[in-house]
Formats: C-alpha cells, sequence, structure tokens
C-alpha cells in the first residue's frame, strides 16, 4: 500500500490533473486507488465530478471534527477509484485548528485508522494545495512519497529550494520515512528547444528520481476538467491519455522498488 502526496506550491504545473488522471489510469490497471483532496479550491473534486453543494462529509469534517476517513468517501464513475472531497470551508482550517494540539497529524492519524479497516487498497494519492500551510504540512505528514510534477518551462526551478525545504523539514520533525521519489516533467510542448532545455536541467539535477514518463501539454487534459471527467472518460485517444498511461505504469512498476538514498540530489 503506497500512500503518495503531490505538491508543489507553483500553481499550474498540471498537479490537480496529474492526481485525477494517475488515479484513473491505475483503476484501468485494476488497482484499489483513493484519491485525498486537500485543497480548498477543490479542483480535484470538481475535475471528478463531485457536487459541491453535498451537504456530506469531506476533508473538513476529518480536520476539524475528528470524522473517520470512511465517512467521506465517495464513489467516481470510474470503477476502483474514489474521493475524499474538499470543501471550500477548508480555507479557514490553520485558524480552526490554531489552537489543536497534533493538529500536523491529524490526516495522518485519520488515514491509518482508515487502512487498520481497509483491505485490498492499493494506493491513496494525496492532492497538495499549492502553499506551503497547515493542509500541505498534513498531507505530508501523512504520506509516505511525495511526487513533484514540474513543468518544462523557463521558471520551473524556480522556488524548488523552498519546496525542498519543507519536505526535508516535515521529514526530520514529524515524518522519518518521508521520501521524494518522483519528479514529474509536465506541460511539455515537444520539439521546442526550451522545452528540452529545461527537461535535460530537471534530469541533471534530479537524476534517477525524475520519470521517463512526461506529460505532453494537451487542450483535452484541459477540457477534461471542466465536464467532470478524467481524460479517460473525456478522450481517451487523445495523447494525455496515452500519457498517464505510461505514467501509470512506470509508477506501478516502481511497487517494492527501495527509495532513493537520503544523498540523492535535493532530497536530504
Amino acid at each position: 500500500m503506497r500512500v503518495i502526496a503531490v505538491f508543489n506550491h507553483k500553481g499550474g504545473v498540471g498537479k490537480t490533473t496529474s492526481v485525477a488522471n494517475l488515479g484513473a489510469a491505475l483503476a484501468l490497471q485494476g488497482r484499489r486507488v483513493l484519491l485525498v483532496d486537500a485543497d480548498p479550491q477543490a479542483c480535484l473534486s470538481v475535475h471528478l465530478g463531485h457536487d459541491l453543494a453535498d451537504t456530506g462529509e469531506s476533508l473538513y469534517e476529518i480536520l476539524t471534527r475528528g470524522q473517520p476517513l470512511a465517512g467521506a468517501v465517495r464513489e467516481t464513475e470510474q470503477e476502483g477509484l474514489s474521493l475524499v472531497p474538499s470543501h471550500l470551508d477548508l480555507a479557514g482550517v490553520e485558524l480552526e485548528l490554531a489552537s489543536a494540539i497534533g493538529r500536523e497529524q491529524i490526516l495522518r492519524q485519520a488515514v491509518d485508522a482508515y487502512l487498520a479497516d481497509c483491505r485490498g487498497l492499493d494506493y491513496i494519492i494525496i492532492d497538495c494545495p499549492p502553499s506551503l500551510g497547515l493542509l500541505t504540512v498534513n498531507s505530508l505528514c501523512a504520506a509516505r512519497e511525495v511526487f513533484v510534477p514540474l513543468q518544462t518551462e523557463y521558471f520551473a526551478l524556480r522556488g524548488m529550494s523552498r519546496l525542498l525545504e519543507v519536505v526535508s523539514l516535515v521529514k526530520r520533525r514529524m515524518n522519518p520515512g518521508l521520501r521524494i521519489t518522483g519528479i514529474l516533467p509536465t506541460l511539455h510542448r515537444r520539439g521546442t528547444l526550451l522545452a528540452r532545455e529545461v527537461k535535460e536541467e530537471i534530469e541533471k539535477h534530479f537524476g534517477s528520481i525524475v520519470f521517463k514518463t512526461v506529460i505532453r501539454a494537451n487542450v483535452r487534459l484541459a477540457e477534461a476538467p471542466s465536464h467532470g471527467k478524467t481524460i479517460f472518460s473525456y478522450a481517451p485517444s487523445s495523447p494525455g491519455a496515452e500519457d498517464y498511461v505510461a505514467f501509470a505504469a512506470e509508477v506501478g512498476a516502481m511497487r517494492g522498488a527501495p527509495l532513493p538514498p537520503e544523498t540523492a540530489p535535493g532530497i536530504a
């Protein structure tokens, strides 16, 4: 069982798109996958067709009221893929939990309790907000691995030092088993010199933890969320669908593989 946080504090890098479509691709391969939307903007929830007017439990109730994770799980149209939705009230959770003891570990405790009762789940994938606040820290404390989507454009590596510092700090103080296990090149415009140079720079800096799969810029990927569908429901023959099938195969092949050593670039 793998618990993965998908994190980049820079917005617009394909983070939520990657969570939704990686989850769907893994489910199509016969895996059981639970996606957790930890972003107050609730983009993942909308992407998967969740109605934000739904009055049922969400991640908000789990974090603020101690409700069990199981009560917030929703099934999606994709067999094997389920969702813990976000709620707009998550935007104020940092203030609500200001005096809560152990507030950074609430999601981890909920995940651990859920896994103790749930059998047969293969992946939990958490969509982190594009920020460095309490919701991100909760997500990183709950996870064992971090995937970082990284756009192959000029400013891609700017801010990465801060991201790595946050992951390292959480690892040292709260979650010793946390590792960055994958850097995913996204929004790649194949054939342009800039995209090729940035991809080479990413590979040079991060080495073996850069995924071989590259997610190409694709209009169908951009359109799918507005229809509340994954790329496999919206445009299954598109290049975006091809890329996420390849990505899921690569992620699946990592099962049982050793995590990168702490001396790997940018990890310690």
